[in-house]
């Protein structure tokens, strides 16, 4: 199961001493140089605080890290064609890829995905744009102008980086205000990487980075007063730590002040959401009568799916009145994920 690898102060234990016995089981991707590793990588070892450990390298390209040159954490039992394509994305991240790039290199497309996504749950192509993507969005935080980001990104064309980043941010990045009150900056988590809006008082946003409603919701934040930007503030700080004990299934309390963007009825919604205990579930039609209002369930419904602060508005502590999952905009997958990792965590809480 993805919550039953033993804490991160084993893994980190097991990084010191460059465990063999967790190649293939476990990476660790570095938050201050942004790359990820094996737990057997014979470069200086990160200290505690900047490490994050996931058990794919798909869900350390997912949360934006890029693999060490050291020890290719990629080449693990990989076959010779993937071999072949990672190294030559090593060689050149910046370069963009597509189905006749690959065909020209003599490889096959259709072979090519699939190999790919049995190593990885990637496709090469998913791979290659994750990469380029996130090279323009770093460059973009750091204060670098959208021209710079772009080469960074490898886009020969300006239009083709601005609506890529679009898609990914809802707004094109000349539009980003670079006295932009709100600001946007990704979260590194086991479940891929989350996308965080903040001002320097509260916390706007926060959502799974391929949520399909994501750009919507960052064009209706960049239509506020005072635009969006991208680059952090203490905001960001507070709710990654607080995300940061969450995942390691440690009693957490959510204490990072919130903006709501929503309705008073919404807003009574995801009041209830949060008293719902961890490792605990209601359905909408408890929720409704929790709010006084038993008549309204599919309305419980519909705010329940607008809520734009993931995890800690835990709307995926909401379920069907039969006991199945129901939707959630970061993907059934993760909904089950997280409410694995608090029924753990409240079965070993004293």
């Amino acid at each position: 199961m993805l919550f039953d690898p033993p804490s991160e102060t084993v893994l980190y234990d097991a990084l010191l001493a460059r465990d063999p016995a967790w190649d293939g089981r476990a990476l660790v991707g570095v938050t201050s140089t942004g790359v990820f590793c094996r737990l057997t990588c014979p470069a200086r070892k990160p200290k505690r605080g900047n490490c994050r450990f996931f058990n794919t390298a798909s869900a350390c390209l997912e949360a934006g890290f890029r693999p060490c040159k050291r020890c290719r954490p990629l080449h693990t039992g990989a076959e010779p064609l993937v071999t072949a394509l990672v190294e030559a994305l090593e060689a050149d991240p910046a370069r963009r890829w597509d189905e006749r790039a690959l065909s020209a290199q003599g490889y096959d497309p259709s072979t090519v995905r699939r190999a790919f996504k049995r190593q990885f749950g990637v496709t090469f192509l998913e791979m290659a744009r994750l990469r380029r993507l996130r090279e323009g969005f770093t460059a973009v935080a750091s204060g670098e102008r959208v021209i710079q980001a772009q080469l960074a990104a490898g886009y020969e064309s300006g239009s083709g980086f601005r609506a890529a980043f679009a898609r990914l941010l809802g707004v094109a990045p000349g539009r980003l205000s670079p006295e932009a009150l709100l600001r946007a900056a990704p979260i590194d988590t086991p479940l891929g990487a989350m996308l965080a809006v903040a001002d320097d008082h509260a916390l706007h946003l926060l959502e799974f980075m391929d949520r399909k409603g994501l750009p919507a919701e960052l064009k209706r934040l960049a239509e506020q007063p005072g635009g969006l930007g991208c680059g952090r503030t203490d905001i960001h700080g507070r709710i990654e730590n607080e995300l940061r004990a969450y995942f390691a299934a440690q009693p957490v309390r959510f204490e990072t002040p919130l903006a709501l963007h929503g309705a008073a009825f919404a807003r009574s919604v995801w009041a209830a959401l949060r008293t719902i205990p961890a490792g605990e579930t209601r359905s909408y039609s408890d929720i409704a009568r929790e709010i006084g209002r038993p008549d309204a369930v599919r309305a419980v419904a519909r705010a329940n799916g607008q809520n734009q602060i993931a995890i800690v508005i835990a709307c995926h502590r909401v379920i069907g009145a039969d006991g199945s999952l129901t939707g959630y905009g970061g993907g059934l997958h993760r909904k089950r994920a997280l409410l694995e990792l608090e029924r753990k965590a409240a079965r070993t809480t004293p």
